[in-house]
């Protein structure tokens, strides 16, 4: 964790990998504090974050589309570009090697009590 110095106010003035020139406090990595220090905007973190996972939900379901119009024979494998056959088969690899980790611990779709 990050070493702080702070100023009168109590407001942080400088940030050291470890406890040096009056920096004697610890901060978690991630806290607010720190991060607006540092300039980082952490709601627009958050907004992009949720942005790219409702992306990355999106790219599932295009691809589980196109796994069914090709399998109900509306559309063929070649008629897709080949950078998309590329991409396609890519992620299918990937999917079914990590297959037997949704085997063992179930999926996020899944409700437990």
């Amino acid at each position: 964790m990050p070493f702080v110095r702070r100023n009168a106010d109590g407001h942080i003035e400088a940030v050291f990998a470890g406890p040096e020139n009056g920096a004697n406090e610890e901060v978690p990595a991630g806290s607010d504090e720190l991060m607006e220090f540092m300039g980082v905007d952490v709601q627009e973190i958050i907004k992009n974050d949720e942005w790219l996972q409702a992306d990355l939900s999106l790219a599932r379901v295009t691809e589980d589309l196109i796994e069914v119009l090709i399998g109900k024979g509306v559309i063929a494998f070649t008629d897709l570009p080949p950078g998309a056959q590329t991409k396609l088969i890519g992620r299918q690899g990937l999917r079914t090697e990590l297959s037997y980790v949704e085997k063992l611990f179930g999926s996020d779709d899944e409700n437990y009590l």
